[in-house]
């Protein structure tokens, strides 16, 4: 049976907030370029095709990469994968800053997403080995949440703000103080953990991985931009292909990229749907406030950066209060499907806004459905890392971002389409008086468009125009939102089925979460396998905290775990997962 897990000590929590601000800047980089494209496009006159890659490289390499990173964190261990990253990702940003092409721009990007992809992985793993103690972890992943869902917001208010009396170059010179720092940092907070057992990695999952990944994001994230058109058509359906024979050959290896019976887990198949449905609305409605603030309501785009503080706020409060504070008391079911609820809640708020008026509705809408999601995304995440043997936690942790990266670009695909849909059909009729037909085409793509365009024309025919365009983008706003909310209740019942049995052993194990009747033979220890003799620092306590968790999912309940315990070093399992 197991026995009480240590406590982390003062050099966990320490180290933990190292590895929430890494997640910060990572999450910070994926939106801190919008303010600075128009800057970028003056300056280094990219074309229309070059400029999409400069907004889109650094989020398809990150998603096409985390997996193989995560599970090339578990071999040669997080740490030394994590500062790898570190140095590449810094270095990258000071490039990236200093380009002096597109075609530099774009390939100074793709570095640091591939360097993103190994950080990810690394630091939701490393929080695994770091804290035993199920509580303390469930806090620990809260905060990394909070961090990665605050970043995206912190992004834009900094960008706003740097660009007000910086060059565009600021806006990834910021990185590198962050990067240095984990360097400095991460010998001597952070412990080392590789899996012992490990065989080598095989490449050609690696690529096939890449290669399934990368088609379905871009493809997806076309279909909002061109609709239904043969080539993301073409890339959804070349990526499904080669998602196919990637599981066909993970089923077949000894030492998989990532273990396919993972899913036989309730709880892991359960934290990966709501991880990819609650990044689905989330992310997918995201991309109406930024241009309802600033195009319908007129901010600027520091202004409405700062009016998206409050869901920042909201979101930290869901992640690292409330999801570890409720899941303490209630089952996962429960706090889960409530979260959601919550969220589908501020989508309805948000389904109020008018067309010249809704500043108030906006900050609470979004307030609501943030705060949710992230309780939701926190326990996922914790869920997901738990539930898979320690040797797995990295390419588990990958697998988890790979899912967020996927629900995304989903979401603002299809949320996109159904709002686009709606404006065009709002603006369907011929054009106003004053208004020509070419500018009235225009205005019926996109509000943006609409803007642009009015600024042609006389002051009467530019007011009717703007006034039509920004009605219309509110109907798409409502329409968006419902959609999100019911993606949500729907998500929530989901929850409250797939998670209802958490806490209960799995069949064919006893309550303590090993194989029946098997005795409680620790794992191999991880400070073993680390190659400078880290890990928890030589602390007798949290060795036998290692030992004693074994990769179960410590409920205080019933455990959750996948497959039996580890065995002696040298007898490496066939497959890790029963």
């Amino acid at each position: 049976m197991a026995t009480a897990q240590a406590k982390a000590g003062r050099r966990e929590w320490i180290g933990l907030a190292v590895l929430v601000m890494v997640t910060l800047i990572i999450s910070m980089d994926m939106t801190v370029l919008s303010y600075a494209l128009p800057f970028i496009t003056a300056d280094l006159e990219p074309t229309s095709s070059q400029l999409l890659w400069i907004t889109d490289v650094y989020a398809f390499v990150l998603a096409g990469l985390l997996i193989p990173m995560g599970t090339l964190g578990d071999r040669i261990g997080r740490r030394r994968l994590l500062m790898i990253g570190a140095a590449v990702f810094g270095a990258a940003s000071v490039a990236t800053a200093l380009s002096t092409s597109p075609g530099m721009l774009i390939g100074t990007r793709a570095v640091m997403g591939a360097a993103g992809a190994t950080l990810m992985p690394s630091t939701m793993s490393l929080i695994r080995n770091m804290f035993h103690d199920e509580n303390e972890r469930r806090a620990a992943i809260g905060m990394w949440a909070a961090g990665f869902s605050a970043g995206g917001v912190i992004g834009l208010v900094a960008g706003g703000a740097l660009l007000q009396y910086f060059s565009w170059g600021t806006v990834f010179e910021i990185n590198v103080p962050i990067m240095l720092l984990l360097l400095i940092l991460a010998p001597l907070l952070l412990p080392e953990f590789r899996n012992p057992a490990a065989g080598r990695l095989d490449l050609l999952s690696t690529v096939l991985a890449f290669v399934a990944v990368l088609p379905m994001i871009w493809g997806i994230k076309q279909f909002a931009e061109d609709g239904m058109t043969w080539p993301p058509v073409a890339g959804v359906l070349a990526g499904l292909l080669f998602l196919t024979v990637f599981v066909l050959r993970q089923r077949r290896l000894a030492d998989p990229v990532i273990d396919v019976r993972l899913f036989r887990a309730p709880a892991f198949s359960a934290a990966v749907v709501m991880n990819v449905l609650a990044n689905f609305a989330l992310v997918g409605f995201m991309f109406f406030i930024s241009q309802y603030l600033q195009l319908v309501l007129g901010l600027r785009p520091f202004t409405a950066g700062l009016w998206s503080l409050p869901a920042a706020g909201a979101a930290g409060i869901g992640a690292a209060v409330l999801a570890p504070m409720l899941a303490q008391r209630f089952r996962r079911a429960y706090v889960a499907a409530g979260g959601l609820l919550v969220g589908a809640a501020g989508c309805l708020v948000l389904a109020q806004v008018g067309d010249d008026s809704g500043l108030a509705m906006v900050v609470v809408g979004q307030a609501l459905m943030t705060g949710g999601i992230a309780m939701v995304l926190t326990l996922s995440a914790e869920l997901i890392v738990s539930t898979a043997p320690p040797e797995r936690a990295g390419a588990a942790a990958g697998l988890s971002e790979t899912g967020s990266q996927f629900g995304a670009a989903l979401g603002v695909a299809i949320l996109g389409s159904i709002g686009t849909y709606v404006y065009r059909q709002q603006l369907s009729g011929g054009a106003p008086e004053g208004v020509p037909a070419d500018s009235w085409a225009t205005a019926r793509e996109t509000l943006g468009g609409a803007v642009e365009e009015s600024r042609t024309l006389s002051a009467t025919a530019a007011d009717t125009l703007v006034t039509l365009a920004r009605a219309a983008f509110a109907d798409e706003l409502r329409v968006a939102a419902l959609a999100a909310a019911g993606i949500l209740v729907v998500t929530a019942v989901l929850a409250a089925v797939l998670l209802r049995n958490v806490g209960a052993s799995v069949p064919g194990q006893d309550p303590s979460g090993g194989p029946a009747g098997a005795d409680d033979t620790p794992p191999v220890d991880p400070d073993a396998a680390a190659p400078d003799g880290a890990g928890t620092g030589g602390d007798p306590a949290t060795h036998a905290a290692q030992a004693a968790s074994g990769g179960h999912l410590d409920t205080g309940s019933p455990v959750v775990r996948i497959g039996p315990e580890s065995t002696t070093p040298p007898a490496r399992p066939a497959h890790p997962v029963a």
